[in-house]
């Protein structure tokens, strides 16, 4: 297994041991880019979803507190916050559900290797 997916898996077991800020923190400096805050609670005009990010706050929110532990909520919110830290356009929603996709994956191979 690749180092990079050994960090992938322990990225996701630390959000599902509890530990999503932990998780952020480890992402930021992997990926040299502020750590995003993580708060509880939608803001307004995304109260239907499990979560999002606002850029200009730099700040991941989720709907409750079962979705701070949602590897998938994170990881799709956290590519959100790389493309706007770096600058350019770098996807969609479609390359925030394969990032996560991808580290969730990677914890998946692990476990089951």
């Amino acid at each position: 297994m690749r180092v990079e997916d050994v960090l992938k898996a322990k990225i996701v077991h630390l959000i599902l041991t509890g530990k999503p800020e932990e998780a952020l923190k480890i992402l930021g400096e992997y990926y040299h880019v502020s750590v995003p805050e993580l708060r509880v609670g939608m803001p307004k005009g995304h109260l239907k979803d499990a979560g999002c990010y606002v850029a200009e706050k730099e700040t991941i929110y989720v709907s409750d507190r079962v979705n701070m532990y949602n590897p998938y909520i994170l990881l799709h919110e956290f590519y959100h916050h790389l493309r706007v830290v770096d600058g350019r356009h770098r996807g969609s929603e479609k390359y925030a559900d394969k990032f996560a996709r991808e580290y969730v994956e990677a914890y998946r191979n692990l476990l089951y290797s």
